[in-house]
């Protein structure tokens, strides 16, 4: 027969222990969400550090170059990226296009600043208000045609009708012999889009050093883009129709496997804490 007095002891260290137990799970659960805290506050303030490096290097010329810096903020700054990066990777059905896209796009930015690099040069040869006024200059034109309209130095302000070319001739016009036309197609809409945004920053500079500079850069980093682009294409790498249908023999490796994940479950339920007070 038990003993009521031992029972009562008994039942009663017990309760003590399932106490001692829920106060040290306790106090690890606040150990536990003090150290999260405190994680997170440090996260915070190291994101925080970092935000303010970077806003710091974006705000500073990293370059000795104006052209490069123009450049750099660019490419930052503007949707050109992103525009290239879309239509390039649009064109999947074989690597021909996004050639074909690529040349387009580079040829056709060389094109463009050509024209722009030869204005700005043609502006470096200015003329006093002197030479024009009763100056040599003045006393040295001579008009031989018949109408002035006709002189190449006329400028006609009249408004004259603008007629819009074909968008097909157009086409035509930007194509690169031999190139596939769907990539050229897509080159074409797409040099539409970035084009403006290319010269108005190209208009800001005007020491030749900074056009050379930036023309240069710039197609060299276009070209530098597009072969990150066909990387990407590249690391997309579909499963050969082969594996789609294998199924892994594992053998007994499979189960081994299972047992190893279900001990690791039980393990990771037990108090080790009150296991070792059981054995002592």
């Amino acid at each position: 027969m038990i003993n009521r007095e031992n029972f009562a002891e008994e039942m009663k260290l017990r309760g003590t222990v399932r106490q001692a137990i829920q106060l040290i799970k306790e106090r690890r659960h606040s150990r536990q969400k003090l150290m999260e805290s405190e994680e997170n506050q440090l996260r915070s303030l190291i994101g925080e550090l970092l935000r303010e490096a970077q806003a710091a290097v974006t705000t500073t010329a990293k370059h000795a170059n104006t052209g490069i810096n123009v450049l750099e903020d660019l490419l930052k700054n503007s949707n050109i990226l992103s525009v290239l990066e879309k239509g390039y990777k649009s064109l999947t059905t074989n690597k021909e296009q996004r050639l074909s896209y690529k040349n387009h796009i580079l040829v056709a930015v060389e094109k463009a600043l050509a024209p722009e690099e030869s204005r700005k040069e043609a502006g470096d040869e200015e003329i006093s208000a002197t030479e024009v006024e009763g100056g040599p200059l003045a006393e040295d034109i001579n008009i031989s045609v018949d109408r002035p309209e006709d002189d190449p130095d006329f400028i006609d302000v009249e408004e004259k009708e603008v007629v819009k070319s074909d968008g097909e001739v157009e086409k035509e016009e930007f194509a690169i012999t031999g190139e596939d036309k769907t990539g050229r197609n897509k080159a074409y809409t797409d040099f539409q889009t970035i084009s403006k945004v290319i010269l108005r920053a190209y208009d800001d500079l005007d020491n030749p050093d900074d056009l050379i500079m930036f023309e240069e850069y710039l197609i060299k980093n276009l070209a530098l883009y597009f072969d990150k682009f066909e990387a990407d294409l590249e690391a997309t790498v579909e499963e050969p129709e082969a594996a789609a249908d294998a199924e892994p023999n594992l053998g007994n490796a499979a189960g081994e496997e299972e047992a190893d994940i279900k001990l690791q479950e039980v393990l990771r339920h037990l108090d080790i804490d009150d296991i070792i007070k059981n054995l002592l």
